[in-house]
């Protein structure tokens, strides 16, 4: 195994991913690649752009993602993992698997949030979308609260 790619999602506590995916990195000595899939900018989906303010913000949260992601790069690096960063605008399963070829990932990491019911139904899984590509071996991470 060369490369391992772990899609993050930075919003929320990617702690438990970011630590299999680095053990399994150093363990085989494998390059660890962090993926954070940014939401579009609104114009890239059809919409507006809207007031300056609303792009000032947009701006703000894309600077504050990339902040932590380099953050986790940095100190991954520190740990002695072979580590590098990617972080890509678009809609989130299509660049998880572009990237994860792009890459040449052996396997992707990635944490599920364990909905279920209505909230699945309405909200979806990336994980799921991910698995059922059936393009690349897939290790889930639960993430929600125990």
């Amino acid at each position: 195994m060369k490369n391992i790619l772990a899609a993050l999602e930075l919003k929320g506590d990617t702690s438990r991913v970011v630590q299999h995916a680095s053990d399994m990195a150093k363990a085989l000595g494998a390059r660890l690649w962090l993926l954070h899939v940014a939401a579009p900018d609104p114009d890239f989906v059809g919409y507006e752009p809207g007031p300056q303010y609303i792009r000032d913000e947009r701006a703000e949260i894309l600077k504050e993602e990339r902040t932590k992601l380099h953050l986790l790069v940095a100190q991954l690096a520190r740990d002695g993992v072979d580590v590098r960063p990617i972080m890509v605008l678009g809609p989130t399963v299509e660049t998880i698997l572009q990237e994860a070829g792009r890459v040449g990932a052996d396997l992707i990491v990635m944490g599920t949030h364990g909905r279920r019911g209505l909230a699945k139904a309405f909200l979806g899984s990336t994980s799921d979308d991910v698995l059922r590509a059936n393009r690349f071996p897939v290790l889930i991470i639960p993430t929600h609260a125990q």
